[in-house]
């Protein structure tokens, strides 16, 4: 029982509100399919300790399904993938990383090419628990053609070429049809417009 004076307006109840949760995965692809992935528990962040785990399941999976022929790692440089305890374990398990630059996203196929498709796929849907979601991302991932995968390589290696001819230029992936390529400041006038370059 409350106790309250008779002037003072009666509480306020607040609605409970059921809000989204996020389910966190590691996934790994080759052009064909998805060779790997594994979700993390709810609460649970990517740390180096979670990283190496998916890594070491990854080199099974390649030496079963890929008969351990030459792959090569290519992830961004996020805390997890780059500390001392990962490199080591890269080394152990002898996994060739391809060198990420430093602040550039649009070299990462899963942010600018798979996620935002699997985010377009999921929008709308509403799940009762994380197993549901899970569920739902394999198989969308699963479902995806080898056509599906060999396109997201494809843009990777035009924003290898962009970047290269531009010298090293940022290379920022906006969507999965255009590339657009951010120019360094002396490159700009102060009207916004390009300098001729001859």
């Amino acid at each position: 029982m409350e106790y309250r004076h008779k002037t003072s307006p009666s509480p306020r109840k607040f609605k409970v509100v059921v809000f989204a949760r996020n389910v966190l995965f590691t996934v790994f692809y080759d052009v064909q399919e998805v060779v790997h992935m594994e979700f993390l528990e709810l609460g649970q962040t990517v740390i180096s300790e979670r990283y190496i785990s998916p890594l070491q399941a990854l080199k099974r999976r390649l030496r079963d399904v890929r008969c351990d022929k030459d792959s090569i790692l290519q992830h961004d440089n996020a805390r997890p993938h780059i500390s001392r305890k990962t490199q080591h374990a890269l080394k152990q398990l002898e996994l060739t990383t391809l060198l990420h630059p430093a602040y550039s996203p649009g070299f990462d196929p899963s942010d600018y090419y798979l996620f935002p498709q699997l985010k377009k796929y999921l929008k709308g849907h509403h799940y009762g628990n994380d197993e549901e979601v899970i569920a739902h991302v394999c198989r969308w991932c699963r479902g995806q053609s080898s056509e599906f995968f060999a396109d997201g390589v494809r843009l990777l290696v035009k924003c290898w070429r962009l970047c290269a001819d531009r010298d090293g230029d940022n290379v920022e992936k906006k969507s999965a049809k255009y590339v657009t390529v951010h120019r360094s400041p002396s490159q700009i006038t102060e009207r916004g417009s390009e300098r001729r370059q001859t």
